[in-house]
Protein backbone atom coordinates (compact mmCIF):
# COMPACT_ATOMS: atom_id res chain seq x y z
CA UNK A 1 0.00 0.00 0.00
CA UNK A 2 1.24 3.47 -0.86
CA UNK A 3 1.94 5.80 2.06
CA UNK A 4 0.22 8.59 0.14
CA UNK A 5 -2.94 9.88 1.81
CA UNK A 6 -5.85 11.85 0.36
CA UNK A 7 -5.85 15.56 1.13
CA UNK A 8 -8.89 17.13 2.76
CA UNK A 9 -8.79 20.94 2.54
CA UNK A 10 -11.45 21.16 5.27
CA UNK A 11 -8.88 19.89 7.81
CA UNK A 12 -6.27 22.54 7.09
CA UNK A 13 -5.75 24.64 10.20
CA UNK A 14 -8.21 22.63 12.28
CA UNK A 15 -7.32 21.91 15.92
CA UNK A 16 -7.09 18.12 16.37
CA UNK A 17 -6.47 16.12 19.54
CA UNK A 18 -5.43 12.46 19.43
CA UNK A 19 -5.30 10.50 22.69
CA UNK A 20 -2.74 7.72 22.99
CA UNK A 21 -0.89 9.33 20.11
CA UNK A 22 2.71 8.46 20.90
CA UNK A 23 2.86 5.05 19.23
CA UNK A 24 1.07 2.51 17.06
CA UNK A 25 -2.24 3.54 15.51
CA UNK A 26 -2.23 6.78 17.48
CA UNK A 27 1.12 7.88 16.07
CA UNK A 28 -0.07 7.09 12.54
CA UNK A 29 -3.07 9.34 13.09
CA UNK A 30 -0.94 12.15 14.48
CA UNK A 31 1.28 11.98 11.40
CA UNK A 32 -1.72 11.76 9.07
CA UNK A 33 -3.38 14.85 10.53
CA UNK A 34 -0.06 16.69 10.30
CA UNK A 35 -0.07 15.79 6.60
CA UNK A 36 -3.47 17.52 6.38
CA UNK A 37 -1.85 20.70 7.76
CA UNK A 38 -4.04 20.47 10.85
CA UNK A 39 -2.92 21.90 14.19
CA UNK A 40 -2.26 18.63 15.96
CA UNK A 41 -2.04 17.93 19.68
CA UNK A 42 -1.65 14.53 21.29
CA UNK A 43 -1.75 13.09 24.80
CA UNK A 44 0.05 9.98 26.03
CA UNK A 45 1.44 8.60 29.27
CA UNK A 46 4.65 7.54 27.49
CA UNK A 47 6.66 10.74 27.75
CA UNK A 48 9.84 9.56 25.94
CA UNK A 49 7.84 8.21 22.98
CA UNK A 50 5.66 11.32 22.86
CA UNK A 51 8.61 13.67 22.92
CA UNK A 52 10.40 11.61 20.27
CA UNK A 53 7.40 11.76 17.92
CA UNK A 54 6.99 15.50 18.44
CA UNK A 55 10.67 15.99 17.67
CA UNK A 56 10.41 13.77 14.58
CA UNK A 57 7.57 15.93 13.30
CA UNK A 58 9.59 19.10 13.80
CA UNK A 59 7.11 20.86 16.03
CA UNK A 60 4.15 20.27 13.73
CA UNK A 61 2.43 18.38 16.55
CA UNK A 62 2.49 19.26 20.25
CA UNK A 63 2.77 16.57 22.89
CA UNK A 64 1.14 16.71 26.32
CA UNK A 65 2.00 14.04 28.88
CA UNK A 66 -0.91 12.77 30.99
CA UNK A 67 -2.33 9.58 32.47
CA UNK A 68 -5.76 9.28 30.84
CA UNK A 69 -7.06 7.19 33.73
CA UNK A 70 -6.61 10.29 35.93
CA UNK A 71 -9.66 12.26 34.81
CA UNK A 72 -8.56 15.43 36.59
CA UNK A 73 -5.23 15.28 34.73
CA UNK A 74 -7.03 14.57 31.46
CA UNK A 75 -9.29 17.57 31.92
CA UNK A 76 -6.31 19.76 32.79
CA UNK A 77 -4.45 18.61 29.68
CA UNK A 78 -7.44 19.41 27.48
CA UNK A 79 -7.74 22.88 29.02
CA UNK A 80 -4.05 23.44 28.30
CA UNK A 81 -4.47 22.23 24.72
CA UNK A 82 -7.45 24.52 24.14
CA UNK A 83 -5.42 27.41 25.54
CA UNK A 84 -2.55 26.55 23.19
CA UNK A 85 -4.97 26.35 20.26
CA UNK A 86 -6.55 29.66 21.23
CA UNK A 87 -10.04 28.20 21.00
CA UNK A 88 -11.97 24.95 21.30
CA UNK A 89 -11.02 21.84 19.40
CA UNK A 90 -12.43 20.89 16.01
CA UNK A 91 -11.63 17.18 16.15
CA UNK A 92 -11.18 14.70 19.00
CA UNK A 93 -9.85 11.21 18.30
CA UNK A 94 -10.31 8.94 21.34
CA UNK A 95 -7.72 6.36 20.38
CA UNK A 96 -6.07 5.27 23.63
CA UNK A 97 -6.71 1.68 24.76
CA UNK A 98 -4.97 -1.38 26.20
CA UNK A 99 -6.09 -4.87 25.17
CA UNK A 100 -4.62 -6.87 28.04
CA UNK A 101 -5.55 -10.53 28.33
CA UNK A 102 -6.82 -12.09 31.56
CA UNK A 103 -8.80 -15.09 32.78
CA UNK A 104 -12.34 -14.21 33.85
CA UNK A 105 -12.15 -16.07 37.16
CA UNK A 106 -9.12 -14.15 38.43
CA UNK A 107 -10.46 -10.64 37.92
CA UNK A 108 -10.75 -8.56 41.09
CA UNK A 109 -12.69 -5.27 41.44
CA UNK A 110 -9.60 -3.05 41.26
CA UNK A 111 -8.42 -4.71 38.02
CA UNK A 112 -11.94 -4.53 36.57
CA UNK A 113 -12.22 -0.81 37.25
CA UNK A 114 -8.75 -0.15 35.84
CA UNK A 115 -9.59 -2.03 32.64
CA UNK A 116 -12.70 0.11 32.16
CA UNK A 117 -10.69 3.24 32.97
CA UNK A 118 -8.07 2.34 30.35
CA UNK A 119 -10.56 1.56 27.61
CA UNK A 120 -13.85 3.35 28.25
CA UNK A 121 -13.93 6.11 30.86
CA UNK A 122 -11.49 8.53 29.24
CA UNK A 123 -13.35 8.34 25.91
CA UNK A 124 -16.45 9.76 27.58
CA UNK A 125 -14.71 12.31 29.79
CA UNK A 126 -12.45 13.63 27.02
CA UNK A 127 -15.54 14.05 24.85
CA UNK A 128 -17.39 15.78 27.68
CA UNK A 129 -14.48 18.18 28.08
CA UNK A 130 -14.20 19.23 24.43
CA UNK A 131 -17.88 19.56 23.48
CA UNK A 132 -18.44 23.09 24.88
CA UNK A 133 -15.53 24.41 22.82
CA UNK A 134 -16.71 22.56 19.72
CA UNK A 135 -20.21 23.92 20.13
CA UNK A 136 -18.83 27.45 20.44
CA UNK A 137 -17.07 26.93 17.09
CA UNK A 138 -20.26 25.75 15.44
CA UNK A 139 -19.56 22.03 15.39
CA UNK A 140 -16.87 19.39 15.22
CA UNK A 141 -16.10 15.71 14.95
CA UNK A 142 -15.58 13.16 17.72
CA UNK A 143 -14.13 9.79 16.81
CA UNK A 144 -14.37 6.97 19.35
CA UNK A 145 -12.46 3.71 19.06
CA UNK A 146 -14.22 0.40 19.43
CA UNK A 147 -13.23 -3.19 18.79
CA UNK A 148 -14.71 -6.17 16.98
CA UNK A 149 -13.50 -8.36 19.88
CA UNK A 150 -16.81 -8.06 21.74
CA UNK A 151 -18.77 -8.78 18.56
CA UNK A 152 -16.80 -12.00 18.09
CA UNK A 153 -16.99 -12.91 21.78
CA UNK A 154 -13.25 -13.37 22.08
CA UNK A 155 -12.16 -15.10 25.33
CA UNK A 156 -9.56 -14.08 27.91
CA UNK A 157 -10.29 -10.36 27.73
CA UNK A 158 -13.71 -9.92 29.30
CA UNK A 159 -12.90 -6.53 30.82
CA UNK A 160 -11.70 -5.21 27.47
CA UNK A 161 -14.64 -6.58 25.49
CA UNK A 162 -17.08 -5.16 28.05
CA UNK A 163 -15.51 -1.70 27.72
CA UNK A 164 -15.48 -1.85 23.94
CA UNK A 165 -19.09 -3.03 23.78
CA UNK A 166 -20.07 -0.01 25.86
CA UNK A 167 -18.44 2.30 23.30
CA UNK A 168 -20.97 1.13 20.73
CA UNK A 169 -23.80 2.46 22.88
CA UNK A 170 -21.82 5.57 23.76
CA UNK A 171 -21.36 6.37 20.07
CA UNK A 172 -25.04 6.12 19.25
CA UNK A 173 -26.24 8.07 22.28
CA UNK A 174 -23.72 10.89 21.94
CA UNK A 175 -24.47 11.21 18.23
CA UNK A 176 -28.08 11.96 19.19
CA UNK A 177 -27.06 14.24 22.04
CA UNK A 178 -24.63 16.32 19.98
CA UNK A 179 -26.23 16.30 16.54
CA UNK A 180 -28.19 19.52 17.21
CA UNK A 181 -24.88 21.16 18.16
CA UNK A 182 -23.37 20.30 14.79
CA UNK A 183 -21.04 17.71 16.33
CA UNK A 184 -20.69 14.33 14.63
CA UNK A 185 -19.79 11.21 16.65
CA UNK A 186 -18.54 8.06 14.94
CA UNK A 187 -16.63 4.95 15.96
CA UNK A 188 -13.68 3.32 14.20
CA UNK A 189 -13.48 -0.45 14.72
CA UNK A 190 -10.03 -1.82 13.85
CA UNK A 191 -9.29 -5.46 13.20
CA UNK A 192 -5.91 -7.15 13.45
CA UNK A 193 -3.52 -4.26 12.89
CA UNK A 194 0.23 -4.78 12.71
CA UNK A 195 1.83 -2.67 15.45
CA UNK A 196 4.97 -3.20 17.50
CA UNK A 197 2.88 -4.06 20.58
CA UNK A 198 0.66 -6.52 18.75
CA UNK A 199 3.64 -8.23 17.14
CA UNK A 200 5.41 -8.50 20.47
CA UNK A 201 2.47 -9.73 22.55
CA UNK A 202 -0.34 -11.28 20.52
CA UNK A 203 0.23 -11.65 16.77
CA UNK A 204 3.78 -12.70 15.86
CA UNK A 205 4.51 -13.35 12.15
CA UNK A 206 3.59 -17.02 12.52
CA UNK A 207 0.00 -15.91 13.28
CA UNK A 208 -0.36 -14.16 9.92
CA UNK A 209 -1.74 -17.19 8.06
CA UNK A 210 -4.62 -17.65 10.51
CA UNK A 211 -5.41 -13.91 10.48
CA UNK A 212 -5.45 -13.76 6.68
CA UNK A 213 -7.68 -16.84 6.51
CA UNK A 214 -10.36 -14.89 8.42
CA UNK A 215 -10.00 -11.74 6.32
CA UNK A 216 -11.59 -11.17 2.93
CA UNK A 217 -8.56 -9.01 2.03
CA UNK A 218 -5.42 -11.11 1.92
CA UNK A 219 -2.89 -8.67 3.30
CA UNK A 220 -2.09 -7.51 6.81
CA UNK A 221 -3.51 -4.17 7.86
CA UNK A 222 -1.28 -1.39 9.18
CA UNK A 223 -1.94 1.68 11.35
CA UNK A 224 -2.15 3.79 8.19
CA UNK A 225 -5.25 1.88 7.08
CA UNK A 226 -6.92 2.99 10.31
CA UNK A 227 -5.58 6.54 10.17
CA UNK A 228 -7.02 7.06 6.69
CA UNK A 229 -10.51 6.26 7.93
CA UNK A 230 -10.15 8.52 10.97
CA UNK A 231 -8.97 11.42 8.81
CA UNK A 232 -11.92 10.93 6.46
CA UNK A 233 -14.40 10.92 9.37
CA UNK A 234 -12.86 14.12 10.72
CA UNK A 235 -13.20 15.87 7.38
CA UNK A 236 -16.19 17.58 5.80
CA UNK A 237 -16.33 14.71 3.29
CA UNK A 238 -18.01 12.76 6.12
CA UNK A 239 -20.45 15.58 6.96
CA UNK A 240 -23.42 13.22 6.62
CA UNK A 241 -21.99 10.50 8.86
CA UNK A 242 -22.76 10.18 12.57
CA UNK A 243 -23.66 7.47 15.05
CA UNK A 244 -21.99 4.73 13.01
CA UNK A 245 -19.29 2.07 13.29
CA UNK A 246 -16.64 2.07 10.58
CA UNK A 247 -14.81 -1.25 10.34
CA UNK A 248 -11.17 -1.47 9.32
CA UNK A 249 -10.72 -5.22 9.61
CA UNK A 250 -10.17 -6.53 6.11
CA UNK A 251 -13.69 -7.91 5.88
CA UNK A 252 -13.78 -10.25 8.87
CA UNK A 253 -17.07 -8.90 10.18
Amino acid sequence: MSDAIARYPSLSGKAVLVTGGASGIGAAMVESFVAQESRVFFIDIDKPAGEALAEKLGGQARFFAADLTDIAALRAAIRAIEAAAGHGLDVLVNNAARDDRHAWDGVEPEQWRRTLALNLDHQFFATQAVVPGMEARGGGAVILFGSRSWMRGLPNMVGYTTAKAAINGLTRTLAREFGPKGIRVNCVVPGAIVTERQRRLWTPPEADAAILARQALKYRLTPLHVARVAVFLASEEAAGCTGSNFFVDGGVM
